[in-house]
């Protein structure tokens, strides 16, 4: 053998075992995504498709089917090990998240919020701010709310008033959120405040974690909204609140891009709700169609409606497989996570709203009554086009993306 040959064969040795070693690690985070699917598909058909409606009538939190999604490990499932975690890689949550919005999407958002949350934590926060409130929400059924919006400063987070003002050991907050799901529910709140006036939007804000019960912290009513009804949703008002450093999550100044950095994470899972409820209007809207019958067979049949349900199943898998490669993006911590969360986002979302409506027309009459299930699916998913960031702002994140590869 020559010298040569011999210098070659360890790297390709190296290198077949390599790709063996990732084949046989993708295999195993396959397994681990597929039976959390199952679980959340298997707890959403038995918990959460039954009584559905009766949450969206009364507006009751769902607490019992929180609890128990809690119990099967469905919920804060980006915890760190060494804090007793689950560290699940996105492409899992939203093969979750997926199953959980098919049955409802006010239960997958008030679960979403509650990661979401927590992931400035996750990328930045100190080991006591793991420990005390990731750790928190793994032992207690507890919820937590991600406070950026306020009455001025929905899309344009930038523009947020409310200030943090240091005074000794610990900072000062006054200002109000509005739109936050959770709110009246959770025992403590990721807080976007300004420390910096004068400075740039990247570095004007810092972010805090602030519990439920401190002095000055109130919520307002609950709002009546057109879906998602289980859902608590209410205004923060914080006036005076004494918040001590240690709650600083990350440096001072380094709020807005943690905040960016959170809708990278859960603009994905949004999508993968998108995902769930295209899916539950394809089988709604295709079991009707397949027995409702008209001019002499069923509805299905006429191509008019044929190809609605064709457009639905088409753009559900184009969703999916969006999706799954945003997900990836952001796992791999990718420079274009940022790009193909947007994608897969806008793609999806605008997707359900669609599948939903489509879903009303095939079903007729029927469809614009809420004995049929598929007017809360048009009113719960209109919701996805706007939370987490507009339809109109990912087009705008696309489209800043795209001109800038060629300039």
């Amino acid at each position: 053998m020559s010298r040569s040959l011999q210098l070659l064969r360890p790297s390709v040795f190296s290198r077949r075992w390599m790709s063996i070693s990732m084949i046989r690690k993708n295999e195993e985070a396959q397994a681990i995504e597929e039976e959390f699917q199952s679980t959340a598909r298997k707890f959403c058909r038995d918990e959460i498709v039954p009584n559905a409606p009766k949450f969206d009538e009364t507006g009751e939190y769902p607490w019992d089917i929180v609890k128990k999604a809690h119990a099967l490990g469905l919920m804060n499932t980006d915890t760190p090990e060494e804090f007793g975690g689950l560290n699940l890689t996105l492409a899992a949550k939203t093969k979750i998240y997926e199953e959980i919005a098919y049955g409802d999407t006010a239960i997958g958002t008030s679960l979403m919020v509650n990661e979401l949350a927590q992931i400035p934590i996750l990328y930045a926060g100190s080991n006591y701010l793991k420990e005390k409130y990731m750790g928190w929400s793994l032992k207690e059924p507890i919820l937590a709310a991600y406070c950026t919006t306020e009455a001025d400063a929905g899309s344009d987070v930038a523009n947020a008033k409310t200030k943090a003002v240091k005074d000794g050991d610990d900072y000062i907050l006054d200002g109000t959120k509005v739109w936050i799901s959770n709110c009246g529910l959770a025992s403590y709140y990721f807080v976007l405040a300004k420390t910096d006036p004068k400075a740039s939007p990247s570095k004007a804000f810092t972010g805090f974690i602030v519990d439920r019960n401190l002095p000055g912290v109130s919520v307002g009513k609950k709002e009546r909204n057109m879906g998602q009804r289980c859902s608590d949703t209410r205004s923060l008002n914080l006036e005076g609140v004494r918040v001590p450093s240690k709650n600083v999550v990350g440096n001072v100044g380094q709020g807005f891009l943690l905040a960016m950095k959170a809708f990278d994470r859960t603009r994905p899972i949004v999508a993968a709700m998108g995902c769930g409820v295209q899916q539950r209007c394809i089988d709604e809207a295709g079991q009707y169609a397949v027995t409702r019958k008209c001019f002499g067979k069923a509805i299905a049949d006429h191509q008019g409606i044929g190809f609605k349900l064709a457009d639905m199943a088409v753009n559900l898998e184009a969703s999916r497989l969006l999706v799954e490669k945003a997900a990836r993006k952001v796992d791999a911590q990718a420079e274009d996570a940022t790009y193909y969360s947007s994608v897969a986002k806008v793609f999806s979302t605008d997707s359900a709203f669609k599948a939903a409506c489509e879903a009303v027309q095939i079903f007729g009459g029927n469809g614009f009554n809420t004995e049929y299930p598929v007017e809360k699916l048009l009113r719960d998913s209109k919701i996805l086009q706007i939370y987490g960031g507009t339809s109109e702002i990912q087009r705008l994140v696309v489209s800043r993306k795209v001109a800038a590869h060629y300039k």
